[in-house]
């Protein structure tokens, strides 16, 4: 490969990656304002943010992650 050839694809890698980082802030940009729109109305904004990282979760991760919380409310007697 010619080091224009090398240098020209490296450009347009270095392009992609801009215009995909340019679409992940408006993305960014649109999630919290989703967020400010829900606190807005009442929402807590941090309890749907943990919400929303549950449900990204596995169901068998969740459960295990919920099992160990329980385990450590009780240790330090949080019930």
């Amino acid at each position: 490969m010619s080091d224009a050839v090398a240098a020209e694809q490296l450009r347009l890698f270095i392009e992609r990656i801009e215009r995909l980082e340019e679409e992940k802030k408006g993305i960014a940009d649109d999630i919290r304002d989703v967020y400010a729109e829900a606190k807005a109305n009442g929402y807590d904004v941090k309890t749907m943010r943990a919400i929303v990282r549950l449900r990204r979760m596995e169901k068998n991760a969740r459960q295990e992650a919920d099992a160990l919380l329980e385990t450590y409310r009780n240790a330090l007697g949080l019930d």
